[in-house]
């Protein structure tokens, strides 16, 4: 598992399972500070290794740097709880 902000790198790689998000290099969780960014992270990256079925993947969520709003995940919802 692993979060990338570089997904050439690390589709040449070959991870077996990783989670990309296109933001500033040393801020692979997020801004400093803004905790409820980087739970949804980690939130996220953990979902991907519960769900992935797939070697290889890698997950795009789409999140802009400092343009979104986050929520606290729902963490029940991990493995299907």
């Amino acid at each position: 598992m692993s979060i990338s902000i570089t997904r050439d790198l690390t589709a040449a790689v070959g991870v077996p399972r990783a989670l990309f998000v296109k933001w500033p290099l040393g801020h692979p969780l997020g801004e400093a500070g803004y905790a409820a960014q980087q739970r949804t992270i980690i939130f996220d990256a953990l979902q991907l290794l519960v769900n992935a079925s797939t070697p290889g993947t890698i997950l795009e969520p789409g999140y802009r740097w400092r343009r979104e709003t986050y929520g606290e995940p729902e963490w029940s919802q991990l493995a299907g709880g």
